[in-house]
């Protein structure tokens, strides 16, 4: 039984100082797990700190609007998990008073909660005898138990959810489970493991098969598809015209530029057409800005900026769908994070044309460095995807 040993080795070599910690609030309880869905303890901590700040309960929470949750979750990425937190949110305060259930079956009814992260909620929150299966601990017990096979797949995923539950202690479930995820997030690393400091291994499969870095079988591999699209920066002084995306799909419901799709890189999206028959808007020539790329899970998307100004309307773009953002406050609005690098690198104001083009291609240049360093990011975390907590 690995249960004793891991409850021993948490209690003196685990993490005891994480701001969710020392808290049976399911409320915080609950907001940290989602927090820390494929994304690492480091990156969670600020903006955890920065949400309790401003929504102390979740009936602060369920009374903002969605704008300002997306614009305090703005870079954590995965967009959904924000947009599930405050419909989830809604709902215990309308459907059960504004207290969680206590019941990991009921948990997992609710908006954004899975299995793993509903039982790690009636774990920490309400000290009940549940198994989690995060990707800490598909690499722990892939490793002890020597468990070939991608774990995403259902037949190994059905083998693992046995084995945690096989392993639930009697007493110190929270011991216990804070011992699981700490083991894989500091010690049962993906790539150099320090077996050396690991309580299980003693009877590790892998260990003793010298196995350790081919478990747990990565995901098999696909071809991510490259997609395009033009950006359109129109300017209004100092203020720039976005629209709201969609509720589902990419960003969704977050502000950003209004695009025009292409179909090949070499296709013209004539940006000024769009933006008449769209918001019925007259610019000036457009001006190509260099292109950039951001990466997401299942594709890549390289975004071809052009950048105008404002030279008459027919009628209002302000709407419910659309509206003009000062550029100052790029900072406190919901924008996807390669829009907001590309917007805070512009000029506060418009130049003369030799000018404003110049310091407008270095904004482009600036927000592609960014958005290279944003996907960068994104690529470790789902390679750590599997070491968070």
């Amino acid at each position: 039984m690995i249960a004793e040993r891991l409850i021993d080795w948490q209690l003196k070599h685990g993490r005891h100082d994480l701001p969710w910690q020392r808290t049976r609030d399911p409320y915080r309880v609950w907001l940290s797990e989602v927090m820390l869905q494929q994304t690492q303890v480091a990156t969670v901590v600020p903006y955890y700190l920065r949400f309790v700040a401003r929504f102390p309960d979740v009936r602060a929470l369920a009374a903002a609007g969605l704008d300002e949750v997306l614009a305090l979750w703005s870079g954590l990425g995965y967009y959904t998990r924000a947009r599930n937190l405050h419909r989830c949110a809604a709902e215990v305060v309308g459907r059960h008073g504004g207290a969680f259930p206590g019941d990991a079956a009921l948990l997992a009814r609710l908006p954004g909660i899975g299995r793993s992260t509903a039982a790690a909620i009636a774990v920490f929150a309400f000290g009940r005898r549940e198994a989690i299966l995060d990707g800490n601990v598909r690499r722990v017990l892939c490793r002890h138990a020597g468990v070939s096979g991608y774990p995403g797949a259902a037949a190994i995923e059905k083998r693992l959810w046995d084995f945690a539950q096989a392993a639930l202690p009697a007493r110190g479930i929270e011991a216990y489970t804070q011992g699981l995820m700490d083991l894989g997030a500091t010690v049962c690393l993906r790539a150099r493991p320090a077996c050396g400091a690991c309580p299980l291994a003693g009877d590790c499969v892998a260990l003793r098969d010298g196995t350790t870095a081919q478990l747990p079988a990565p995901r098999p591999r696909r071809s991510v598809p490259l997609r395009h699209c033009a950006m359109l920066v129109v300017r209004r002084g100092d203020e720039v015209l976005l629209e709201r995306r969609p509720p589902a799909g990419v960003w969704g419901g977050l502000w950003s530029l209004p695009e025009a799709a292409l179909a090949d890189p070499g296709a013209d999206p004539a940006p000024a057409a769009e933006l008449a028959r769209r918001f019925g808007l007259r610019v000036t020539p457009p001006r190509p800005l260099p292109a950039f790329d951001h990466a997401f899970t299942h594709f890549r998307l390289r975004v071809q900026p052009f950048v105008c100004e404002l030279e008459a309307a027919a009628g209002a773009a302000q709407s419910s769908a659309a509206l003009w953002l000062p550029l100052g406050e790029t900072g406190q609005a919901a924008l996807p994070q390669p829009v907001r690098a590309l917007l805070r690198a512009l000029p506060s104001r418009p130049a003369r044309a030799g000018a404003g083009a110049a310091q407008e291609r270095a904004a482009s240049r600036v927000a592609s460095a960014r958005c290279r360093t944003s996907t960068c990011s994104m690529r470790r975390k789902r390679r750590a995807s599997s070491s968070t907590q």
